[in-house]
């Protein structure tokens, strides 16, 4: 049987003005009546002025008499949270012996110290099913539907007070929080009326709800990974995607409380042509998790926290390039004869090399840091569709004023970090991204007979201007190929790292960090690593003379810079101070999201 938990002999709102009832055979307690009428010879009274042995003792008088529910409101009571940890142990795994394994899993996520849990659910995993065990009904579905249809925005995950729990007992709960005895037949009508509307619930949920300021606690949703992943469940799109999760703009620390929070723009999303999972409001990607967790990794575990890509040419290459344009240009080239020239210029130029350094190139930031910069230099070329105001840089290309193309080289454009500043407040307690977060550089490099690159610290006025236009209409280009949006999602979670570590703030909050910077607790999803790549080169034809550019670069993400100490700048006014006051939390522990009223 499914109850509202909190809403036996405590007082709730209740999150639907309708009676619900949710029927099934009777599992062990999770969410016992607080108060109970005391266990073999234990009165319940004066339990206040008992010491911690007494207490031990009462919590395992309750436990043997399978009384979890007072139990655990001793634990919740304890003045000292390692005790409260230890004591909450116990009684995860003295449910998890009686088969209560959903219930364990909830009182395991009370523990409040990341190694104590741990501890907790490594037991539970080699614990056997006690007698009262067997297989113990999955109700998650159905207690997603019953979220997702009745008030989606009143409970817990949707930033409510109204949670949902097993109870031993067949009761049902009315809309004034009323437990009552059970007809076990219109339970059954009422599911069925629930089951009915499965089909639209999706546009019911909370996490789709368009928002200008969704909190995410970072500790909260470690503790709900570990959770699910300790329970054998996949996690669900809205973990993935970290409630729809647009930018991240602001962090705040709440030391008092233990919490990590950070926030932006949040909303509905979408799976586009591409299988990126994108606002439906502005088409741009939402932040992931995965891509959270590798770009944390690597900043917390490196001694610098730079990573990035490289794409170059081959030096044999481009030592055959320049040898075919040397003899090709002996004489002139007719019109039918230039898709095959074209096609011999990228066989003699051959395939680009790809180097990912700092993180693991089979990762998903790697690959978007690879596709974003490969497609960059598209557009550069020519090859790809652009946007108004982003000309590629072969139709800007024209005759010297000695009638001469400008001189082979190879064009060099990168991607990197661009933020105006970080600000905080006066306490270095809520801190707010400023910027674009991402640019295009540029440089000219010299070539050698045999084909090596000279880097030449030095970019011409042309080279310059297609950098300074695709930075400048970077937001329309990251519209038209979400990709771009994909990276600069990855600078954010860089620059998140990065001032988790400079400001020391997981320390300052009593976050451990366990799961989500070990990759033996939580292996972050791997694909295929890119090596190779077709050269991006191509030509343009101008009073009769072939003009043949081609491009290297990459991605350089190091965000250091504008996390040191001196470089973090005072905000301007008391708003940053106050947000991070509205944005307090104040919802249950098992929420890890919630937005800002």
């Amino acid at each position: 049987m499914y109850a509202l938990s909190g809403w036996t002999n405590r007082r709730t709102v209740a999150p639907a003005a309708l009676s619900f009832v949710l029927c099934c055979a009777a599992v062990a307690c999770c969410s016992a009546v607080v108060g109970a009428a005391g266990v073999a010879g234990v009165p319940p009274q004066g339990e206040s002025a008992l010491g911690t042995a007494d207490h031990d003792a009462l919590i395992g008088a309750y436990l043997r008499a399978g009384e979890f529910g007072p139990a655990l409101e001793l634990a919740r009571r304890a003045g000292d949270r390692r005790q409260a940890d230890a004591w909450l142990t116990q009684i995860a795994l003295a449910q998890a012996a009686v088969g209560a394994r959903h219930a364990a899993l909830r009182t395991a996520g009370e523990i409040s110290d990341q190694s104590q849990r741990s501890y907790a659910l490594r037991q539970m995993a080699q614990q056997p099913l006690g007698a009262g065990g067997g297989a113990e009904p999955d109700f998650d579905s159905l207690i997603n539907l019953l979220k997702t249809t009745v008030r989606p925005d009143t409970w817990d995950d949707g930033g409510g007070p109204g949670t949902v729990s097993p109870f031993p007992t067949g009761v049902w709960v009315d809309a004034q929080g009323l437990l009552k005895p059970l007809v076990m037949q219109e339970a059954e009508g009422r599911l069925q009326q629930l089951r009915s509307t499965a089909a639209v619930r999706g546009r019911f949920d909370a996490a789709r709800r368009r928002t200008s300021l969704r909190m995410i606690s970072l500790p909260r949703l470690e503790r709900h990974v570990q959770l699910q992943l300790a329970a054998g469940r996949a996690l669900d799109e809205t973990t993935q995607l970290l409630a729809g999760l647009q930018r991240i703009s602001y962090v705040f620390a709440y030391p008092e409380g233990g919490d990590l929070v950070v926030a932006g723009p949040a909303g509905d999303w979408r799976i586009d042509a591409e299988n990126r999972a994108v606002s439906i409001d502005t088409g741009l990607p939402v932040v992931r998790l995965d891509d959270l967790v590798v770009v944390l990794r690597h900043v917390m575990h490196s001694a610098d926290g730079k990573f990035g890509c490289l794409i170059v040419p081959r030096a044999e290459g481009l030592a055959r390039l320049q040898q075919f344009l040397e003899q090709s240009g002996k004489r002139p080239l007719q019109p039918s004869e230039r898709r095959a020239w074209l096609e011999q210029l990228r066989t003699h130029l051959g395939v680009q090399d790809i180097e990912v350094y700092g993180l693991d190139p089979r990762t998903r930031p790697a690959r978007i840091m690879v596709e974003a910069d490969y497609r960059m230099k598209l557009v550069g070329m020519g090859l790809e569709e652009s946007v108004p105001g982003v000309p590629s840089y072969l139709s800007m290309v024209r005759l010297g004023p000695d009638g001469k193309p400008p001189a082979m080289s190879v064009l060099r454009w990168w991607f990197t970090l661009d933020y105006e500043a970080v600000e905080t407040d006066a306490d270095r307690l809520a801190f707010q991204f400023r910027g674009q977060g991402i640019k295009v550089l540029s440089e000219n490099e010299r070539l050698t007979a045999d084909g090596q690159r000279i880097h030449t610290g030095m970019s011409d006025e042309l080279n310059r201007q297609f950098a300074r236009n695709f930075t400048r209409h970077f937001p329309e280009l990251a519209r038209k190929y979400p990709v771009y949006a994909e990276l600069r999602n990855i600078g954010d979670l860089a620059l998140l790292a990065a001032l988790l570590r400079a400001e020391d703030l997981p320390a300052k909050c009593g976050w451990q960090m366990g799961l989500f910077t070990d990759e033996n607790f939580f292996p972050a999803p791997m694909g295929p690593a890119a090596k190779q790549v077709e050269s991006v080169v191509n030509y343009r034809l101008v009073d009769g003379r072939h003009i043949v550019a081609g491009v290297s670069g990459g991605v350089s993400c190091d965000p250091s810079r504008w996390v040191a100490r001196d470089a973090i700048r005072p905000a301007s006014s008391a708003d940053l101070s106050q947000r991070r006051q509205k944005a307090k939390p104040a919802a249950p522990p098992e929420t890890w999201w919630w937005d800002c009223q």
